[in-house]
């Protein structure tokens, strides 16, 4: 039977039961081959040699397939259809050749298929064809540079930048992107203006909506009412005056439906509509599509295959009617960028499924299936029909004009299945308006002004990010989801409320590279290189002329900044950074002069945490700090720089901090005899926008003392932990289901409760008690007892225990039967005391010891990173 390779274990299910007894099906759990992390790995004196080896948890998979092609010397490689796949493919055949599983005669054959269908498998099984080395070369191109870039550029962040985590091709470019954006929003200034909205009446009593657009017979720009003066003037003047419609004018119009998912907006449409992130998106889909229901769901296509056009327009006639079906079918086509991702769009693999029909539990995957069903009908469906309205109504004068606009669905075509979501506020143009005549006079109900301030650019979400990253050509579909991960794992940035806040240390990580490696985060660098990556895909391009020319620069890079000092990047990083840690003081004093000694300057620091803060240069005579940002910044729950003040106790100030593992109250401040005060983190489910004095000072009394154990006097204690409440007998910890138990459970609780902890452990760490005490051996001295074990009845004398034979029972046993036992089992063990290990021996094997140790203390710098691999790019 040929042995057929794919992925994962679900996709060869599904395709065992396709191809039958005659093909043996096996997963590959992935990547079967890396490149080890330490030095050497790429080899840049020797043309980019790759040294690469078979992951541990590899090896069975692959002598699993070994093993299976010893019976049939057949090799069917059915990897994914992208480049991804196709080096999953080349892996295998390079390691099975290897370990010469791959003979000379052995046949192999590389299929591909879009879809996990009887009849996409069947016939992809008909059209072998070779491993695509312009595709494999894409992917050492890829893999290469980002080993290069992580493996080079994190030691220098970690020996210029402390607590930095490590760096990456895409993943440094993709948070400049938000840390760019974050600072533009702390840039920005609001621009206060008002417009003027007026509540009217039709002669026939009907009500809508109009804007002031002309006052004083001047056409109105958005700031020309400027102020709450400024408004109710031109109120007055709408209120003054007499209005009739002087135009209406009605326009068809025809609204297309969007074209059909590729990875890029399956992503975003699933965060609108779900709150879905990248990597929940993809995992989802995923699934969907090793269980057969979608095709591959990583692709920069959105061309639909004939048979599917005509299976979709099949299902709209049956389902909507033949009013819902254009004349032709609907075309999409875009470039793409290379050849690993120019097959179809993600769709249905069957039209005629809908979500109700498919055999899964997981709602997401529920979810997700009706959206890219939806959409697949929906592009192949009848345009929309509007009408769309403008009306104006004026003064007789002329110095007053107003506008109201409106639509009316004449046919909702595609609407009536699926509308694509939008990232930005909808405005008042799909009102629908009542019958309104030219000449109508119109009735005021009411004119209101409306105030409005200018609002900054919003916060990335993961969707909007990866909307941008495409239109910079940032990472391609096989990159998107890790990427964004990737920077969130690593403390760089996080997600508040679905949006993208960078964190300390992604900012200056990315201060840092900008100034020092600004070519490498560049977007238009970034972009080139992708699209060298692309024409080595395509056969256009060697792949170690693009790594040639990239290492020769970028080396001489690293090279420059083995002399930086950590004071002169954190002194450029303050530069950098002055406009948004130091802006401008209203009274024009020096905004880095230290508001506490009034004579040290402020400057940015870090913390081996990689945390960043603003300090004071006379440290530690003057300890001021604030957070790092610009000064008076608050967050959400009002807990500003220097924390919030909850009350007085006794001479101390009770203040609650936000810190890097979550909101914690203070008692008192940071002096030279007590530089780290009594602390107290909030538990989880405790709101800091709720906490209050009294909540305050129970945190910081803990642990609480409940009393003393009945049974041998030591304290009991109460408190709140790692793993949240319990209560302490000695080294016995029992959790408690409620914070609040914490300040109020008694002895007779505790007691209990430390019982019940003690039985579900069989009591592990407390000495067993011995059923019987026989009495002190007879040839060493020391009590010998018999016991009742896990594995049945035993004997102790110190640390050895015997057995019990078969059959004998505990209260039969005698001391000199015990003893015997004891003895031979220390002689199998070569123990007893007579045979304790000589001291010299001991003194050896200590020094042998600690000789070992510190070779494993070396070991690690060789390949000391852990960010050698990208952003998922690999």
């Amino acid at each position: 039977m040929p042995v057929v390779v794919v992925e994962s274990p679900a996709k060869a299910k599904t395709i065992n039961k396709y191809l039958g007894d005659d093909y043996t099906v096996l997963a590959s759990y992935g990547h079967v081959r890396d490149l080890p992390p330490k030095d050497g790995s790429v080899d840049t004196d020797n043309g980019f040699d790759m040294l690469w080896e078979v992951a541990s948890d590899s090896k069975k998979h692959v002598k699993a397939i070994a093993d299976a092609l010893a019976q049939d010397n057949a090799l069917i490689l059915a990897t994914d259809p992208d480049r991804e796949g196709e080096a999953i493919s080349w892996h295998l055949q390079e390691a099975l050749t290897k370990r010469r599983s791959i003979k000379k005669d052995t046949a192999v054959s590389r299929v591909v298929f879009n879809a996990i269908t009887k009849n996409a498998v069947t016939e992809a099984m008909q059209n072998p064809r070779q491993v695509d080395m312009p595709l494999v070369e894409a992917y050492l191109a890829r893999r290469a540079l980002d080993y290069l870039v992580g493996f080079n550029l994190s030691p220098v962040l970690w020996r210029k930048l402390p607590g930095a985590k490590s760096a990456g091709r895409v993943q440094s470019v993709t948070l400049r992107l938000i840390v760019e954006r974050e600072m533009e929003i702390e840039a920005f200034r609001a621009r206060e203006y008002w417009s003027v909205k007026a509540l009217l009446a039709t002669p026939r009593g009907q009500e809508f909506e109009a804007r002031l657009t002309v006052l004083a017979g001047k056409k109105l720009d958005r700031y020309d009412i400027a102020n709450e003066t400024q408004a109710e003037m031109a109120v007055q003047a709408v209120t003054s005056r007499d209005l009739s419609v002087s135009s209406v004018e009605a326009k068809p119009a025809n609204r297309n439906p969007a074209a059909p998912f590729m990875t890029s907006t399956l992503q975003q449409e699933a965060s609108r509509k779900f709150g879905m992130g990248a990597r929940q998106t993809m995992s989802t889909a995923q699934r969907l599509y090793e269980a057969g229901y979608i095709t591959y769901m990583r692709t920069d296509g959105i061309d639909m295959a004939p048979e599917a056009v005509s299976m979709a327009r099949d299902a709209i006639a049956e389902r909507y009617g033949k009013e819902y079906l254009p004349a032709s079918p609907r075309i999409y086509k875009n470039k793409a960028k290379n050849a690993q991702e120019a097959h179809e769009c993600i769709r249905p693999t069957d039209m005629r499924l809908d979500a109700g029909g498919l055999r899964v539990t997981e709602d997401d995957q529920r979810k997700l299936y009706d959206l890219i069903w939806k959409r697949t009908l929906a592009c192949q469906m009848e345009a929309a029909r509007l009408e769309r309205t403008t009306v104006d109504i004026t003064s007789k004068d002329g110095q007053v004009g107003l506008r109201a606009t409106g639509q009316v669905v004449l046919f909702d075509g595609f609407l009536r299945v699926y509308e694509e979501g939008r990232d930005d506020v909808v405005d008042d143009d799909d009102k629908r308006l009542p019958q309104i005549d030219e000449g109508d006079r119109m009735d005021k109900r009411s004119v209101t002004p409306e105030q409005h301030f200018t609002q900054p650019p919003p916060r990335y979400t993961e969707a909007t990010l990866v909307k941008r990253m495409e239109e910079l050509g940032i990472g391609r579909p096989s990159t998107y989801a890790s990427i964004v991960t990737t920077i969130q794992d690593r403390g760089y940035v996080r997600k508040d409320k679905n949006r993208l806040i960078p964190e300390d240390k992604g900012r200056l990580v990315t201060a840092f590279l900008e100034n020092y490696f600004r070519k490498y985060v560049g977007y238009d660098f970034t972009a080139d290189l992708e699209d060298q990556l692309d024409n080595v895909s395509a056969g256009d391009a060697d792949y170690k002329d693009v790594l040639a020319r990239f290492w020769r620069d970028f080396s001489a890079a690293i090279a420059e900044t083995a002399e930086l000092r950590i004071t002169e990047v954190l002194e450029k990083i303050n530069e950098v950074l002055e406009p948004h840690l130091f802006p401008p003081k209203e009274d024009g004093s020096d905004p880095r002069l230290c508001p506490n000694c009034g004579e040290g300057r402020l400057s940015m620091r870090t913390a081996r945490s990689g945390g960043a803060f603003i300090g004071c240069s006379n440290y530690p005579d003057c300890r001021y700090t604030r957070a790092f940002g610009p000064p008076g910044l608050e967050d959400d729950e009002g807990i500003g720089p220097d924390g919030k003040l909850l009350g007085i106790d006794g001479d101390d100030e009770i203040r609650l901090f936000k810190g890097r593992f979550g909101p914690y109250v203070q008692r008192g401040a940071a002096t030279e005899e007590q530089p780290k005060p009594p602390r107290a983190s909030l538990p989880k489910g405790w709101p800091p926008e709720d906490l209050d004095l009294e909540k305050a000072l129970m945190l910081l009394s803990l642990p609480r003392e409940i009393g003393p154990h009945p049974d041998d006097g030591e304290i009991i204690e109460a408190g709140i932990g790692r793993y949240g409440p319990y209560v302490k007998h000695n080294r016995l910890y029992a959790n408690l289901p409620e914070v609040e138990e914490v300040f109020t459970i008694g002895m007779n609780r505790a007691v209990e409760e430390l019982a019940k902890k003690a039985a579900s452990r069989g009591n592990r760490g407390a000495a067993a008690k011995p059923l019987r005490e026989l009495g002190e051996h007879p040839g060493q001295g020391g009590v010998i007892g018999v016991y009742d074990g896990r594995y049945g009845p035993y004997v102790k004398w110190e640390k050895i225990n015997a057995t019990l034979p078969k059959g004998t029972e505990p209260e039969s046993v005698t001391l000199e039967q015990a003893a015997g036992l004891i003895d031979e089992k220390a002689a199998k063990k070569g123990g007893g005391r007579k045979k304790a290990a000589k001291k010299p021996a001991a003194k050896k094997t200590a020094a042998k010891k600690a000789t070992t140790k510190k070779t494993a203390t070396k070991k690690p710098a060789a390949g000391k990173t852990a960010a050698q691999k990208d952003d998922g790019d690999a």
